[in-house]
């Protein structure tokens, strides 16, 4: 044969076919952009310029891995659509007098030549808009912007390694399909499946049980780390079950339309309920793959746009002032005065040197003991605890003692208090009970519930539900308590002393001020060789953690929405090979019902009637998804100290209203597509 011969063929065969390669090569050619973005912004040196370059660099890196991963599985899974219509195309070769090898060719000269233009388009897209995109995630995260232009080499050689192995990849698929394929079979591929499939009713019940299921874990989980534990097997729960249920439940949808005789006896009804019938069982399959995509975008984009824009609250959820100093004392010590005083003596002094005053100052000392809590009475000994059951997560406290004394001058109260009663405060939990007793403790009777309570950072930062006993003496409270130990051996009781104040400084004082006090105090702790002694100290500053928040919440915030169009891409075009490949299923039936007088009005209210009847049922179905995940994926929020659920709420629906008008101008565009196959207007191959 000529030279040349199997590389025209295969172009003309890409030609022929552009209505199925044009797409795909899109989603390639956006695929890799997006993969050599992300690698390109792990060195980017705008982002090692940052602070807490490593935090962003790790959420850079994961989400170039999940695209690496999510591209592999949706390249094979679309370029099935393209192997399964050209199929036709190489039985007749087949029969001609090409061999298999030959046809391998072909493929062979195909695969190079998509792979070869994706990666040339893909990465020079890439470079293009790095910049930008480098930018953006600068901005996002409050960072210093720099304007050098730079074209990464590793990036380059990373996409290339990538995804190179992956078109390898899709080559062998093909080659095996083809070689394992007869002529006839291949001729009759498009055909293939055209047994009417029978509705399984035991799927579909199994799909309804393993949903509620999955509804009921999200919805009965009231604690943060429970909600962590069990997320990813209802997650896995929920795609199981959307699978039974459109596959098993579409069928079985169809067949109550045909048995509807005044639904089903009409022209526009008639046609589209007998072409989806044929081939539901694939067709759902397809729609539960755009709704797990649904769901997927909607989830990922409401939650990180959450997180982003709910950053002010969180950061001053995590440091309740612009300076916080907290100090563990030794466990067989009480707290000392004149240690305390000379600690603040040194902070007064250092604020001194700024010009600076204290102001709403939280000055709280308390002791902190975890537990199980159940029916009023809390288990603290860790021996008697089996951490295998699901109560341990769900009913897990912190438990803060504080004396009534502390608590009256910080809030400017005169409560008062006899032995055995205290005032309650919970915090992300709930208890009704009179009375809340500690096994080798005492019990108390509560008073009095309070609505709100000072700052505490250990409440601030800790996933676990926290709850306040404000009791007349500390101490006397937790006898009893004092010779429990965990598994390591270490006293299951700390004493604590919070000590944060505002300073009204500017952001730049702040900063520095944070450094001084931090040095300072540790200075004076060493000095004093309280260290030795067991005590340990921390130093937060709002303004000096910012740079932090930003780096997380920003970066996870830009690589929600990096995902999500990478997820919206494969939405797009599993609906678009949907519409198509079911339009060259549907032409031939059509061709016969123009032919006996159906008009073309008539027909496009059957095609409307067609995709409306299950076009929407995965929005739907979505929508209901992300009802019940919400208090679960509220309570994971909650471990990033997002606490604004009407902040979440909001953005969850911004983000479905948006995503829907999204889905319906897709809807729009592809029906029209199918349209045009259907009818006779496009083009026959």
């Amino acid at each position: 044969m000529k030279a040349g011969f199997y590389p025209r063929l295969a172009l003309d065969g890409i030609r022929k076919n552009k209505r199925m390669y044009i797409p795909y090569l899109l989603t390639c050619i956006g695929m890799i952009m997006m993969f050599y973005i992300l690698v390109f912004l792990l060195h980017s040196n705008a982002v090692s310029y940052l602070e807490d370059d490593e935090i962003i660099k790790s959420v850079l890196g994961l989400g170039s891995w999940v695209v690496a991963i999510f591209a592999c599985f949706f390249l094979f899974y679309t370029n099935s659509f393209i192997i399964r219509r050209r199929k036709k195309e190489f039985g007749l070769y087949n029969i001609l007098g090409m061999d298999k090898r030959n046809i391998g060719k072909i493929l062979f000269w195909e695969t190079l030549m998509t792979s070869a233009f994706s990666l040339i388009i893909g990465i020079f897209a890439g470079i293009i808009l790095s910049k930008a995109a480098e930018l953006g995630l600068v901005n996002i995260v409050h960072g210093g912007i720099t304007y050098d232009l730079y074209v990464s080499p590793d990036s380059i050689f990373a996409t290339l390694t990538i995804f190179g192995i992956l078109f390898f990849l899709i080559l062998l698929n093909g080659l095996r399909q083809i070689k394992f394929s007869g002529a006839v079979s291949l001729l009759r591929s498009d055909r293939t499946g055209e047994k009417p499939p029978k509705g399984n009713i035991l799927l579909g019940i199994a799909g309804v049980v393993i949903l509620a299921a999955a509804y009921y874990i999200a919805m009965s989980i009231t604690q943060p780390i429970a909600a962590l534990m069990m997320f990813f097997a209802a997650v896995v729960m929920v795609i199981i079950a959307t699978y039974l249920i459109m596959i098993s439940g579409s069928v079985l949808f169809c067949r109550i339309l045909q048995k509807n005789k005044k639904y089903y006896y009409k022209p526009n009804h008639f046609v589209s309920v007998s072409s989806m019938v044929y081939r539901m069982k694939r067709n759902g399959a397809g729609l539960a793959s755009i709704c797990i995509l649904a769901t997927m975008v909607l989830v990922m984009i409401s939650s990180t746009t959450g997180l982003y824009f709910g950053l002010e609250d969180m950061l001053f959820t995590r440091y309740p002032r612009e300076m916080n100093l907290y100090f563990t004392f030794p466990t067989d010590k009480s707290y000392n005065g004149s240690e305390l005083s000379g600690i603040i003596n040194v902070v007064d002094s250092t604020l001194e040197k700024y010009s600076a005053d204290k102001r709403e100052v939280i000055d709280c000392k308390y002791i902190l003991v975890s537990g199980l809590l159940e029916n009023g009475i809390v288990e603290t000994d860790v021996t008697q605890i089996d951490e295998s059951q699901l109560d341990v997560l769900t009913n897990l406290y912190n438990f803060f003692f504080v004396s009534l004394d502390d608590y009256n001058r910080t809030s400017g109260t005169n409560e008062t208090l006899n032995d055995g009663e205290t005032i309650l405060f919970i915090n992300q939990g709930s208890y009704d009970g009179d009375e809340i007793s500690f096994n080798n403790g005492n019990s108390f009777r509560i008073t009095k519930r309070l609505d709100s309570f000072i700052e505490n950072y250990d409440s601030a930062i800790s996933p676990v539900p926290s709850i306040f006993l404000i009791v007349p003496d500390t101490e006397k409270a937790v006898s009893g308590l004092d010779q429990l130990a965990d598994f390591t051996g270490n006293s299951m009781l700390s004493r604590r002393w919070n000590y944060s104040f505002d300073t009204g400084l500017d952001d730049k004082a702040q900063i520095e001020l944070y450094h001084s006090l931090h040095d300072d105090v540790l200075e004076y702790l060493n000095e004093c060789k309280i260290n030795e002694m067991g005590y340990s100290f921390g130093c937060d500053g709002r303004k000096a953690g910012e740079a932090g928040f930003y780096s997380m919440y920003g970066g996870l915030f830009y690589l929600g929405i990096m995902l999500s169009i990478v997820f919206i891409f494969a939405t797009i075009l599993i609906i678009y090979y949907k519409q198509i490949s079911e339009g060259y299923e549907d032409r031939s039936r059509f061709e016969i019902m123009q032919k006996v007088g159906m008009t073309e009005r008539e027909i496009k209210k059957s095609i409307n009637s067609q995709l409306l009847t299950v076009f929407f049922l995965p929005l739907a179905l979505a929508a209901l998804h992300l009802v019940f995940a919400f208090p679960m994926i509220y309570r994971l929020l909650y471990l990033f100290q997002l606490s604004n659920v009407g902040l979440f709420a909001f953005t969850s629906l911004i983000s479905y209203c948006i995503f829907a008008l999204f889905y319906t101008l897709v809807y729009r565009i592809t029906s029209n597509a199918y349209f045009h196959i259907v009818s006779g207007s496009a083009e026959q191959d």
